[in-house]
């Protein structure tokens, strides 16, 4: 998460996104920390269990941190591009050995995706 970047096409290169979206496993307050502190805000579902023992320590427990179901359906928007480009096997397993070729079966990929839409 440290590393996290998001470039920018002029101007200064963009080092902080506006949220981020990640499923239940990254939910550690450790995680949710380091957004807080960069002023990020986060969309993480928060698992049974960390709810189950927030709960059991009543108001010691805290607040339960924000969830907006709306941003969090935009995931799976992007999780599904990435199954359905999963299933082109070359892209799946890599097998290629330069990342330039690489990337171009990924837009070769992508090229036909778009337009099978």
């Amino acid at each position: 998460m440290a590393r996290l970047r998001v470039p920018r096409r002029r101007g200064r290169p963009r080092t902080r996104p506006d949220v981020v979206l990640a499923d239940k496993a990254y939910s550690s307050r450790a995680i949710r920390d380091h957004l807080c502190r960069r002023g990020i805000r986060a969309v993480i579902p928060v698992p049974a269990d960390q709810r189950g023992h927030r709960l059991r320590r009543g108001s010691r427990g805290g607040r339960p941190p924000a969830f907006d179901r709306e941003a969090y359906s935009q995931r799976t928007t992007v999780e599904r591009c990435i199954n359905r480009s999963k299933q082109w096997r070359g892209i799946a397993t890599r097998y290629e050995k330069t990342a330039t070729i690489y990337l171009a079966g990924r837009h070769l990929a992508g090229i036909f995706l778009w337009s099978a839409r």
